[in-house]
Formats: C-alpha cells, structure tokens, sequence
C-alpha cells in the first residue's frame, strides 16, 4: 500500500496493489496496522449510474471515512468543512473504482458525496463513528461556491439531497 498525501490535513488517497494469475486477482483492502483509527462501522451502498449522493456530513459524533469501490467507478469528493482549517470550504476530487484500486481517507470534519460513473457501483465504508440520524446534515452537491466539477449536470439525486443547505449556511 502505498498512502499519498494531500494538501488538505489528514485527507490520505491510498493506492493498493492488485495481485493477478489466471483465477482473477487478489487484493488487500485494508490493513489495520496503517491507522491510529477504529474503524467500528462498516457500510456499503449500490448505486445506478448517474446517482449522486452527498454531500453528506454529521455535526456531532463526526465521522471519518475509508472508502473503497469494490465494482464500478465514482467521481468522489471530500469537502473541508472544519472552521479551524486553513483549507475551509476547498474540495478534494478523485476518480475512485474497482480498476484502479486506489481508496481514500477522509477525516471527521469533511462533508463527502460521490456521482456514480457505472452501473450498479458498490462502495464500501469504513466509518471512525456510528451513524447518528439526528446530527446529519448535507449541503447542495452544487452550490455554486464551492465550485465543484462535477461529471454530469443532471444527476439522480434524492429528495433529501436536493433540500440541502447551501455551504453558506453551514453553521
């Protein structure tokens, strides 16, 4: 495994390496001797193509997040939305999927959404806290301030999705 910094603090992307033959391939998703962090809750999502979800965040008990796409491709993106960081309100975008092996650590204190690049995209979490329903906010996926390029201009969105608050009104 490899772990490449980024310019946002403790935002890590990891490149993993696959191990092919003639069965398949092989491939290690997760080593716990790499993090300081516990990872007690686990979840994965399927998504049709064009389905975008986030960007999602919790104000209390904040999550931090391992992601790895085990089939299909996502344009993912992590928020910044620590007050205290020098980094505030900027965005980290990456190309996440099954072929390039590659996942990411996003620490407590990001909002995170993804777009569903392929059909049926399986995303698996690994998350530092449990859910907690009543701390989950999200803000719009495009909010014009934050500038985010996303993939497609007319994703499937749900309807909690769409009556997100703008970054501005983050409080």
């Amino acid at each position: 495994m490899k772990f490449l910094k980024t310019n946002f603090k403790d935002l890590v992307v990891i490149e993993k390496d696959t191990f092919h033959d003639s069965r398949g391939y092989f491939r290690e998703l997760y080593l716990d001797k790499h993090f300081t962090k516990k990872f007690p809750f686990d979840v994965m999502s399927l998504s049709k193509k064009n389905v975008l979800r986030g960007l999602h965040l919790q104000t209390n008990n904040p999550q931090g997040k391992y992601l790895t796409v085990l089939r299909g491709e996502i344009f993912d993106v992590a928020l910044d939305c620590r007050s205290d960081s020098k980094t505030f309100g900027q965005h980290f975008s990456i190309i996440l999927s099954e072929n390039n092996n590659t996942s990411i650590y996003i620490p407590e204190g990001f909002a995170h959404g993804f777009c569903s690049l392929s059909e049926n995209t399986i995303l698996h979490y690994k998350c530092t806290n449990y859910r907690n329903e009543k701390s989950e906010i999200g803000i719009l996926w495009n909010d014009k301030d934050l500038k985010i390029n996303w993939p497609i201009k007319s994703p499937i969105i749900s309807k909690k999705d769409s009556n997100n608050l703008k970054f501005s009104e983050l409080k």
